[in-house]
C-alpha cells in the first residue's frame, strides 16, 4: 500500500521573520541550510538552535523571482511510488509557495494583482500531475546510461550529474548548481509519469517499471509549442523506459517520442482541427540534423516509426519529413511512414500487427540493455524507435506499448520466468496491470501536453475498441477543444514562466499580462447570441402567417451565420494566446 507523506510542521514554525532554515533528507548531515530573506544569501550553520525548529523541508525546489520579489518553492506532502533498485521514488502530491518579503504593501494595485497572477501560474504548473523525485538514486538517466559512467560520475552529486533535458527544477536550482556544498538540501524533479508493479508469473516474481520523462526543453502545451527550436528540441520529448527486476538482473527498453523535427506551427483559431504551416523561412535541415545527430550520439540507430496521415492537412508534414531524411543522407536513421487512421479505420485495429512485423527485425537488432545478477553487462541496446504522430501522444502511446510488450517477452524469457513458447498474452494477471499501466501513461502525458486523458486508451487497456472508448474519444476531443481555444494560452505562460522562458524583472516591470481585446471581441459573440436567441424565439412564438415568422427566422438566423463566420474568420483574436513570449518563439 502506497503511504503519504505530510510535513507535520505548521508554516510559521519552519520559518523566522529573518530566514528559513532547511535540513537535508540525509540523516547523517549535521549542517542546515539558512537563507536569509533580506538578502537572499545561503549559508551553512550548525544543527542545533535554540527556541526555533531547524525543520523547513528536506525536499526543496528552491526560489523563483516575482514582482514582490524572491519566492521560495517546497514539496510538502510525497507519496512513495515503490522501489527502484532498492531506492525509494516519490511522486511529490503538494507545494508551498513562500514569499521572501514579510508583505507586499510596497506595490501598487496593478503590480499586485500581476503579482497574483503569477503566483497562480506557478501553483499551475506545480499541480500539473507528475512530478517525481528520488533523494537517492538518478531517475533522470536511464539504466544504460548510468552502467556506461565513469567512477568520477558516480561520485557526483544528483544535481550535478543529472540529464538537464529532464531537471524541471533546473531554473529554480541555478543559483545552488554554483554552490556543492549546498547539493545535498535540493533534488533534480522529473515530470512525466513512473509506475512500479510487483507480479507473479510461474511462481517467479519480478518488479515491472515504466519511466516516462517529459523534456523541459520546448515544454508547452499542445497546439503552441510544435516543432522544433534552434538548438533540434522537438516540442513533448519524451524518453519512455520499461524496467524489469528479477533475482538481481535487470532489463531496460527505451524508446522516444517528439513532435515532427522541423520548423512547423498549428496555432489554435476556432477551427476543431487548425491547418499545420511550414515555415518557408527557417532552414529546416540544420534544426533537423541538430536533433539526430544528438539522438544518435544518446540512443544509436533511430528507427523513425511517423504515424500521421498520409492525405489531408497532414500529409505536407508527412512527405517534407521523408524529404528531410532522404537528404540528409545518414544510414544510422531508417524512415517508417505508417498511417495509423487508414491502416486502422471501421475498427481494424488487428492491422497494427502490419507495423509490429515490419520492424519485427530491427527490434531484434536493437535489442536491450541487460545485466545479470552478478552485475555483468550481457546486452546493450543499440538503437531506439522515435514515434510521433501529430500531438505524440494517442497513436504514438499504442505503437509504444505494443513494441514495450514485445521486448517485455524477450526479457522474460531470458530470466526464466517465461518458458519458452510462453505469451505475456497468456498471462491474465499480468497483461492486465501491463495495458493499464501503459494506459495510465499515456493520460499522464496527455494530460501534461493536451489538457485531458489520452484517447485510444481501450484499446490499450483491453486489447479492443469499443463503442463506449470511441464515445469516451469524442467526449475528449470536445474538452481538448475548449482548452487549446480558451485556456491554453494560460497554460504556456505558465510553463514559460516555470522553466525561465520568461524572467521577471522587478526593478524593471513592464506589464504584458493586460491585452486589450479590439471591439471584436466583445461585439461580435453578443450580436450571435442575441441573433441566435431571436431566432429561437422567432420559431416558439409564430407570427400571424408562415411567410411573416420565415422572414423572421431567416434574418435572425443569417445574423447569427454571418457573425459566426467573422467570429471564425477572425479566430485568432479570440482564443486564450500566450502574453510572455514573442510569438516567433512558439512557432
Amino acid at each position: 500500500m502506497q503511504s503519504v507523506y505530510q510535513v507535520p510542521l505548521k508554516l510559521d514554525e519552519r520559518i523566522t521573520p529573518e530566514r528559513f532554515y532547511v535540513e537535508a533528507c540525509d540523516d547523517g548531515c549535521v549542517d542546515v541550510l539558512t537563507i536569509d530573506r533580506v538578502s537572499t544569501e545561503m549559508t551553512l550553520t550548525g544543527k542545533h538552535r535554540s527556541g526555533v525548529c531547524c525543520a523547513l523541508l528536506c525536499i526543496l525546489i528552491s526560489h523563483h523571482p516575482l514582482i514582490s520579489g524572491m519566492y521560495l518553492v517546497v514539496i510538502t506532502k510525497k507519496k512513495k511510488v515503490g522501489d527502484l533498485l532498492g531506492h525509494a521514488v516519490w511522486k511529490a502530491l503538494d507545494f508551498d509557495i513562500i514569499s521572501y518579503k514579510k508583505t507586499i504593501l510596497h506595490l501598487t494595485d496593478n503590480q499586485m494583482q500581476d503579482n497574483k497572477t503569477f503566483l497562480s501560474m506557478i501553483n499551475n504548473v506545480l499541480h500539473t500531475d507528475g512530478f517525481y523525485f528520488a533523494t537517492d538514486y538518478d531517475l533522470t538517466h536511464t539504466l544504460q546510461r548510468l552502467a556506461n559512467t565513469s567512477p568520477e560520475f558516480q561520485e557526483m552529486s544528483l544535481l550535478e550529474r543529472a540529464d538537464q533535458r529532464f531537471v524541471w527544477n533546473g531554473h529554480l536550482l541555478r543559483e545552488f548548481i554554483a554552490q556543492p556544498e549546498l547539493h545535498k538540501f535540493v533534488y533534480p524533479v522529473i515530470h512525466g509519469f513512473i509506475t512500479m508493479k510487483s507480479s507473479c508469473i510461474n511462481g517467479k516474481v519480478f518488479e515491472w517499471s515504466i519511466i516516462s520523462r517529459r523534456s523541459c526543453f520546448r515544454a508547452g502545451v499542445r497546439y503552441y509549442v510544435r516543432g522544433i527550436d534552434s538548438e533540434g528540441h522537438p516540442a513533448n520529448y519524451v524518453e519512455t523506459e520499461q524496467i524489469v527486476q528479477h533475482s538481481s538482473s535487470k532489463a531496460s527498453l527505451v524508446q522516444t517520442r517528439g513532435s515532427i523535427p522541423f520548423y512547423w506551427s498549428q496555432r489554435p483559431n476556432l477551427k476543431y482541427k487548425p491547418k499545420p504551416q511550414i515555415s518557408k523561412t527557417m532552414n529546416h535541415l540544420d534544426g533537423f540534423q541538430r536533433h539526430f545527430d544528438s539522438q544518435i550520439i544518446l540512443y544509436g540507430r533511430q528507427v523513425i516509426l511517423n504515424l500521421i496521415n498520409q492525405k489531408g492537412s497532414e500529409k505536407p508534414l508527412e512527405l517534407a519529413f521523408d524529404k528531410m531524411v532522404t537528404s540528409l543522407g545518414n544510414g544510422m536513421i531508417k524512415y517508417i511512414a505508417f498511417d495509423f487512421h487508414k491502416e486502422c479505420s471501421r475498427m481494424r485495429w488487428h492491422r497494427l500487427q502490419i507495423l509490429l512485423d515490419m520492424v519485427a527485425e530491427m527490434q531484434d537488432e536493437f535489442g536491450y540493455f541487460l545485466v545479470d545478477a552478478d552485475g555483468k553487462v550481457l546486452m546493450n541496446q543499440e538503437g531506439t524507435f522515435r514515434s510521433n504522430c501529430m500531438d505524440c501522444l494517442d497513436r504514438t502511446n499504442v505503437i509504444q506499448s505494443l513494441l514495450a510488450r514485445r521486448s517485455l517477452q524477450s526479457q522474460l524469457r531470458r530470466m526464466g520466468v517465461l518458458h519458452a513458447g510462453q505469451q505475456i498474452e497468456d498471462q491474465s494477471d499480468f497483461e492486465k496491470k501491463f495495458k493499464n499501466a501503459w494506459a495510465d501513461n499515456a493520460d499522464a502525458c496527455a494530460k501534461q501536453y493536451a489538457g485531458t486523458g489520452a484517447l485510444k486508451t481501450d484499446f490499450t487497456r483491453t486489447g479492443k475498441r469499443t463503442q463506449w472508448g470511441l464515445l469516451m474519444d469524442g467526449w475528449n476531443s470536445m474538452i481538448r477543444y475548449y482548452k487549446n481555444n480558451f485556456s491554453d494560452g494560460f497554460r504556456q505562460d505558465s510553463i514559460d514562466l516555470f522553466l525561465g522562458n520568461y524572467a521577471v524583472d522587478e526593478a524593471d516591470w513592464t506589464n504584458p499580462l493586460r491585452d486589450p481585446k479590439d471591439w471584436k471581441f466583445l461585439t461580435l459573440p453578443i450580436i450571435m447570441v442575441v441573433a441566435f436567441s431571436m431566432c429561437i424565439i422567432c420559431l416558439l412564438m409564430a407570427g400571424d402567417t408562415w411567410t411573416e415568422t420565415l422572414a423572421y427566422v431567416l434574418f435572425w438566423g443569417t445574423a447569427s451565420v454571418v457573425t459566426g463566420g467573422l467570429i471564425l474568420f477572425n479566430g485568432l483574436d479570440f482564443v486564450d494566446a500566450p502574453k510572455l513570449v514573442q510569438k516567433e518563439k512558439l512557432d
